[in-house]
Parts: C-alpha cells; structure tokens; sequence
C-alpha cells in the first residue's frame, strides 16, 4: 500500500511542458477574462436567489463576504503552485509531485465533481434565462420541456398539499392550479409523466460545437461575452440602485427558523444561515482556480498564471457583493420561493428583480446579456473539466482516449465530446439547487488539499523556483484549511451525503483501475518519459513570450 504515496518526479512536469500537444496562445488578459468568464454567471445570475431564500436573506452580501476571504487563501496558494508547475490538471497535477499519487487522485476526483456539477448548474441556469428570452418576443415553451423530473414532481406535490389544506390567497391559489395543470400536460410513457430541460441539454452541445473547434476562437469568444456581461453587471449595480426599497433588507440579517417544503424541513437564516449561504454558494467563485487548468495553453504561465487568478478573484468579489446588496434590496428575499408567487425567479434572480420591482425594459437588458453570458460560464467549465481529465489521462489513471489532442486544432476532441453528452443529459434531469450544492464541495474540498499540498511542497523542496510565494503561508494555509473544512459541514446534509458517496467511489475506481494502469506505477513518467535524475532547478519551465 506504500507506493500509493509515490510522487511524480518534477522532471516529468518538465518533460510534459516541453511535449505537449497543446497549444500556448493564453496571454495575460486572456486568462483573467477566463477566470472572470467563469465566476459571473455561476454566482451573480444563478446562486443569489437560491442563497436569499434558503440561507441568508438580505445579509446574503455577507455570504460573499466570508467566501471571498477563504478563497483569497485558496488562490494564493494556486497562484504559487501555478509559478511553479505551469500545466493543465491544476490541483490534481500539483498534488501528484508533491504529496503522492492517492492524494492527486482524490483531488482530481473532486475537481471532476466541481467541473462537472458547476457545467450542469449553469446549464440549467442558462435554460431558465433562455425561456425567460423567449416569453419577451411572445414564445413560450412547455412546462415539461423547460423542467426536470425532481422539481416537476415536487413542485407538484407541494402544489397539492397546499390546495388540500386549503386557507389560500385567490393569487396563490391559481399559483398552485397552473402548477398543477402544466404537471398534468406533459406526455406520458409507461404511466410515467416525462420531463426533460431540453434548453440545458442543447446549449451544452452547442458549447462543446465551439470548443472542439480551438482554444484560441474560444478565448476570443470568451473575451467577447465577459465585455458584455460585465457592463450588464455594471448596468445592475447602477441602474438597481434606484429601485432600492430598504425596507427589504430589514431586518438584514432575518431570525432563525426552518423552511418546509413538501414535508422536508432545513434550518435558513441567523448567524448560522448566513455561514450556510457562504457554502452554498461557493460555487460562484470555481472560476478563479479554472485559470490553473488552462496553464498548459498559456503564453507566459509562470508570470500570467498567478496575476489572472489573484485579479480575477478580487474584481468578481467586489461586483458580487455590489450586485447581491441591489438584488436583496429590490426583491424581497421570501419572493425567491420556487413553491410560491414567482416560481422561475431562483432560477433567473436578477432580472425577474427587475420584472416585480416594475420595470421589465431592464429585465429585457439583463436577461439578454445573462442569457450570453452564461455560455462563457458553461465554456469555462468544460474546459477545465476536460484539462482535468487530460492531465489524469496522461499519467494513466483514466482510459487514454481522454489524452487524445486533435493535430489540427490543438484540443482534446474525443475528451471534449464524451463529456459534454454526459453533463447535457444529466443537466436536463436534475433540479439547480442539488447540482450547486455538490458544486461547492467539490470545490471547497479541492481547495483544501491544495492548501495542504503548497505547505508540503514548501517544507520539503524549499529551493524551488517560485516566481510567486504566499506571503506568511503556514497562517494562510491553516486559514484556509480551516474555513473551508468549516464551510463543507455547513453545506446541507444532502449534498454532503452524495459528496462523500462521490468520494468513496473515487477509492474504489482507485484501486480497481486507476493504481492498476498508472504510469507512475509502472515506471514511467507522466508521457512515458525516462527522465534525468536532475533537480527541478536546474531547469528553465518558464515559456517566454516569443512568436
């Protein structure tokens, strides 16, 4: 069991950067836009209205807050891995040369769930905006083609129970009559009512069109939307600012009670829902360590690398906490109920804010460039999931069709299409709220190991090269370890049970498989190269900026 602890010599890195079929064409400002391409939308247009209702009301703000400081951790120590190990894999591949091979997998195991879980929520995010589009020009899809089965079905029921116990509002009561009566439209098969959210399966395999076709079109499509929605958050901030009712954010920080839905029962609110927010909505800040994976297309990863995850964390911290202020004090944080009397407004919190406060020509804007913008969250995400796999692919722990890069277009192809046909058909049959949630374990749990592993690396390779260094690192390391393991048992008990059944499938695909086919574990190393018994040092990994 000993040589489960086995690292990956960092000769091989060097042969991986000098080998690889990628291509470097990311310069500085092209990974910033990435990262900020990828943490507005998941975070701004998707996770504030599910955060004001079910964890922190208007004191939501402060969620943001208390995430940001304890991904400032994360991303300092990111950004010194990223100075010294310029490859695609982030986490995974910094864990493998430092702490061993059982420690990597497991990293990358959870990266796998963060990417892939993050994809899918925007996806179905993306959906809700897209129908939301639709109904401006007169369009309007079925109930059941727009809707999962988790959330049909317990929209459903809850609808029922609530006309059976009756004492309702006449409004409230057509509410739960249309709720029934799209339930009871959708086709049946075998007794059963389908639904599908064909919206979120469709633009998922209209980013992978995109992507199998060149990271270089990609970032420029990518630079392109990140200008617009950051002027339509911008447009948010300004134009929300007018339409402030503070009477909405009284109190800031509501009493603690339970919410009930459909007979289930979870705390909300006070001091503890707002920690619980911090969790729940720490998805919204995946995009930052997404730049660590597109290091091995990078033009200068050293130097670029930790500039883009450092700014990039710092400009989508102040905008979420700018945005979240104006959409609590617009919309009543109760009136982001799925069960009650704006259903889709969790799903597209910022514009419909503007529908109910009354003026919809700025939902108009906003759910146009919401719409756009989320598909370079979704483009991101898949990218970065697809690295992921790549870096694993290479040193052997999963099947090597996903280390296959296309010659002529510089991307893993095959990689790309496999996975967006498994996050299309998951995305349109699970419910938003499930999918985030995983989202931030995954997340949260590979900030953890990457806090761990930078001290580690410290500790026992001291001499080298870091163009950048985590200032005070064992405070900032035990912080971050700290606050996140903090924030993983505030997430809800559901998603923590369905990590961890994550977690112990990844052990056993360990050993079955991946410890069975390593590289590593059959003398190679990485792209079975035979590397010079060297020291990293003597070594230049850093790629100038040269035609």
């Amino acid at each position: 069991m000993s040589n489960i602890w086995m690292k990956k010599p960092m000769e091989a890195y060097e042969a991986d950067i000098k080998k690889s079929e990628l291509k470097r064409v990311l310069g500085k400002w092209s990974l910033t836009a990435i990262g900020i391409g990828a943490i507005i939308g998941g975070g701004i247009f998707v996770l504030t209205g599910t955060g004001a209702y079910y964890n922190a009301g208007p004191a939501l703000a402060l969620s943001f807050v208390i995430a940001g400081i304890a991904c400032v951790f994360a991303a300092l120590c990111y950004a010194e891995f990223a100075s010294i190990l310029p490859v695609e894999g982030s986490a995974y591949a910094y864990a493998y040369g430092t702490v061993g091979e059982i420690f990597a997998w497991i990293i990358g195991w959870g990266l796998i769930l963060e990417y892939a879980m993050g994809s899918m929520t925007v996806a179905v995010s993306w959906s809700g905006y897209f129908a939301k589009m639709l109904k401006m020009v007169g369009l309007h899809l079925p109930y059941w083609m727009t809707t999962d089965p988790g959330t049909a079905n317990k929209a459903f029921g809850e609808a029922s129970r609530q006309i059976a116990a009756g004492n309702l509002s006449l409004e409230k009561l057509q509410t739960f009559q249309e709720t029934i009566s799209n339930f009871n439209a959708a086709p049946e098969l075998f007794n059963m009512k389908l639904f599908l959210n064909l919206p979120a399966l469709c633009i998922v395999l209209f980013v992978i069109s995109i992507l199998i076709r060149g990271t270089k079109g990609a970032a420029k499509a990518n630079n392109f939307i990140v200008v617009l929605k950051v002027s339509a958050i911008i447009f948010v901030i300004i134009a929300g600012i007018f339409f402030i009712n503070v009477d909405n954010w009284m109190p800031f920080i509501p009493a603690a009670t339970t919410i009930t839905e459909n007979g289930v029962s979870h705390p909300a609110y006070g001091i503890s829902g707002v920690v619980a927010g911090a969790s729940a909505i720490f998805f919204a800040y995946v995009g930052f360590d997404a730049v660590s994976t597109q290091a091995g297309e990078a033009i200068n990863p050293k130097k670029d690398v930790p500039f883009a995850i450092i700014t990039s964390l710092i400009v989508c911290t102040v905008l979420y906490i700018l945005v979240s202020l104006v959409l609590t004090g617009m919309m009543h944080y109760t009136d982001f109920n799925p069960l009650g009397k704006y259903p889709d407004a969790i799903k597209a919190p910022v514009a419909y804010a503007f529908d109910i406060a009354g003026h919809a020509w700025a939902g108009y804007i906003i759910t146009i460039a919401a719409t756009i913008g989320l598909i370079s969250v979704l483009m991101v995400m898949i990218m970065g999931q697809s690295r992921i796999f790549l870096g694993m692919s290479k040193d052997g722990l999963i099947p090597k069709t996903f280390s296959k890069v296309n010659p002529t277009t510089g991307v893993p192809k095959k990689n790309l299409m496999i996975l967006g046909a498994i996050i299309a058909v998951v995305a349109s049959l699970t419910p938003i709220n499930e999918l985030a949630h995983m989202t931030s374990f995954g997340t949260l749990f590979a900030f953890t190991m990457v806090c761990v592993a930078v001290w580690v690396l410290r500790v026992k390779q001291p001499k080298l090269e870091r163009s950048f260094k985590v200032p005070a690192l064992p405070v900032i390391a035990c912080l971050g370890i700290v606050i996140n393991i903090y924030l993983i048992f505030n997430l809800s008990k559901e998603a923590q049970m369905y990590s961890i059944a994550w977690l112990i499938l990844g052990f056993i695909i360990y050993f079955v498989y991946s410890k069975r086919n390593s590289k590593l574990q059959n003398g190679g190393y990485g792209e079975t190269f035979t590397a010079e018994q060297q020291p990293l040092e003597e070594f230049d990994i850093d790629i100038d900026n040269k035609k």
